[in-house]
């Protein structure tokens, strides 16, 4: 019953975790104009998120060694709380920036330290693989609860989507300082290396091409969504809660086929599974930058979402399994945070370049524009992706 209760806390945080890279999308145009900013600018509360966890996680291990997993952990989820509290009330776009990036600090402490947690909280086998699973599953439907939660709360005040994770988060850190065991064992010393060579991983092809892709399939994913987040209210209209519904087909899908994930790679294998989901997120992309418009939304906006969303069932977790399985086993504890940092600099590189692009006002050749990178983008990470494919092959 006690692993069960940790297990809810664990989840639980790596929810409103997922939950706060959504959590402002459809409140950005609201927000902006509550602040007097344009696109341009009104997506640095949600790439200042992306840039503060990509900065952190590599820094994550280290302080975890020195520290302890619990008091990191802890220490993370209270300054979590606090930094929802001051953007709830900034009244400048800096500040409320700045919270951003120190949640997405507490969010790559956080989301890593739990899931090590776990490892040292269950059992190998089944039990912890139950665990991890549920862990994971939560993770994903974080960002259908924020954009969600996000549609509901920005027609109250958009301030609110900031502040309401803060309760949650004060009952997790609460019962977690009850549940979160005390550190066990010794943490493996640093392998010491040659001065003047590469780390392993940077010279590892293979896992170069996997975080390459998943970088461009987070990137693409997050700017497409901006882009027609923008264009939908400003062309059209459309509100918040809307909007919220509008994108569900582009996140629920792999919230509710992420536990077949197994059976599925296992079936079809991880370079066939990338490949495609790539191919399938490009093609999404390129309708909408070549044919897409707002209206109908049934031909013009949910063909591009199902065919994107569509790519990340495919190719979501095939990427995870294969950046790890390319990775030596002396190196894998090393390359976990170094692909997921590759993936958040998807979205601290693309959202800002999309938002960049983006018009204040109705203009059909800017969103275009917008799109069009968006679709080159995508197209980095396919062709990292074939070219993966095309070497196994050759050496098959």
């Amino acid at each position: 019953m006690r692993q069960r209760a940790l297990l809810l806390v664990l989840a639980g945080n790596m929810l409103i975790d997922a939950l706060e890279v959504s959590v402002l999308l459809v409140a950005l145009p609201t927000m902006g104009g509550d602040l007097g900013q344009a696109p341009r600018h009104a997506q640095w509360v949600m790439s200042g998120f992306a840039f503060g966890f990509a900065a952190m996680l590599p820094l994550g291990a280290r302080l975890t060694a020195r520290w302890g997993h619990r008091s990191v952990y802890l220490l993370a989820l209270a300054t979590f709380i606090a930094a929802s509290v001051v953007g709830g009330a900034a009244d400048s776009a800096e500040l409320l920036v700045l919270t951003r990036v120190v949640k997405g600090m507490c969010a790559a402490l956080t989301a890593p330290t739990g899931l090590s947690i776990i490892g040292t909280t269950f059992r190998e086998g089944a039990e912890q693989r139950r665990a991890i699973a549920t862990y994971s599953l939560f993770g994903a439907a974080g960002f259908t609860v924020g954009l969600l939660s996000s549609g509901a709360l920005t027609g109250v005040s958009w301030r609110w989507d900031l502040i309401v994770p803060a309760p949650a988060a004060l009952l997790l850190l609460v019962v977690g300082h009850r549940l979160i065991p005390a550190d066990r064992g010794v943490p493996r010393p640093e392998v010491p290396r040659s001065r003047g060579t590469a780390p392993p991983l940077l010279r590892n092809g293979a896992f170069i091409r996997c975080a390459l892709c998943a970088a461009m399939l987070n990137g693409t994913y997050l700017g497409l969504l901006l882009l027609l987040t923008y264009r939908l209210h400003q062309t059209h209209g459309w509100g918040p809660w809307g909007m919220a519904v509008a994108f569900l087909p582009a996140c629920l899908p792999l919230v509710l086929t992420l536990p077949f994930s197994g059976r599925l790679i296992a079936r079809f294998g991880t370079d066939r599974l990338v490949a495609t989901g790539m191919t399938t997120a490009v093609l999404g992309h390129a309708a909408y930058a070549l044919c897409g418009a707002p209206e109908p939304y049934a031909t013009g906006v949910l063909p591009t979402l199902l065919l994107v969303e569509a790519g990340f069932v495919l190719s979501f977790a095939a990427l995870n399994t294969k950046a790890v399985s390319d990775v030596p086993p002396a190196e894998r504890r090393r390359a976990v945070p170094l692909y997921q940092t590759a993936v958040q600099l998807g979205a601290v590189v693309l959202l800002p370049s999309v938002g960049a692009l983006l018009p204040t006002a109705q203009d059909t050749h800017a969103y275009r524009n917008a799109a069009l990178l968006i679709t080159a983008a995508g197209g980095v990470g396919l062709l990292s992706a074939l070219a993966g494919t095309s070497r196994r092959s050759r050496r098959g």
